[in-house]
């Protein structure tokens, strides 16, 4: 029997995660171990000067032991595999993410970050994410041939599977991609509009971001564009 621990930066109350859970369990017992509300772009960061909080949850599938962590997603997976679980997990992942982790927005992503530390420990991992408020068609369709291939993969160190879904309905998906590289663009080109002045000559800033398609050929980001799901290999340290 696998062990698999699922984690997410969306909260365990997300209903990404509780797909993937139902999925997962098909392969194996499977734990939760996810942050107690939202931390997008948490990206790998860990807590070292505050302690962390862990509760058990109840969680809508059957079979499945779940936990809210009060850190970062990469914390709930360090929790997970270092205090929750008996045995270190033969997989881990995290998601499914509400909107795309493809191109430099990897880098960001506490989705990401999560499935970067459980390579860390030494764990098979993979980051799943599908397009915001989308149609879930295709992700439930494919997710069980993704994760049996999932299973079947062998990485090098610090390497992760970085799965994103397109948010079309299944008749206008066009398959899947797999061996896809990481784009250098963003789907999002980022500036910074001052929406207030403080005292002391201060201003408060906030992100504004220009919605962007414009990807190279063959990578991540124009393979959802296109209606593919994309599947490729992330690389952090080796």
């Amino acid at each position: 029997m696998r062990n698999i621990l699922i984690t997410n930066d969306d909260g365990i109350l997300d209903g990404g995660i509780i797909r993937l859970a139902e999925a997962a369990k098909t392969f194996g017992q499977v734990w939760v171990v996810a942050p107690d509300g939202q931390r997008s772009a948490a990206s790998h960061a860990i807590s070292l000067h505050d302690a962390v909080d862990i509760y058990p949850h109840d969680f809508p599938v059957d079979g499945v032991q779940a936990y809210t962590c009060s850190g970062t997603p990469a914390d709930c997976v360090r929790v997970g595999r270092l205090y929750v679980m008996p045995q270190k997990p033969d997989l881990l992942l995290s998601g499914i993410n509400s909107g795309y982790n493809v191109a430099t927005d990897l880098q960001y992503s506490g989705t990401v970050g999560a499935a970067f530390e459980g390579a860390f420990q030494g764990i098979l991992s993979a980051a799943l994410s599908e397009q915001a408020e989308s149609c879930h068609e295709v992700a439930d369709y494919y997710l069980p041939e993704l994760l049996a291939e999932l299973l079947t993969m062998q990485l090098d160190y610090g390497q992760i599977v970085n799965i994103n879904i397109p948010g079309c309905p299944l008749s206008e998906c066009k398959g899947i991609l797999r061996d896809r590289p990481v784009s250098r663009g963003a789907f999002y080109r980022d500036t910074y509009e001052a929406v207030k002045t403080l005292p002391g000559g201060g201003v408060k800033l906030m992100v504004k971001g220009e919605y962007n398609e414009d990807a190279e050929p063959g990578t991540d980001f124009r393979a959802v564009t296109e209606h593919y799901v994309s599947v490729g290999i992330a690389q952090n340290i080796r």
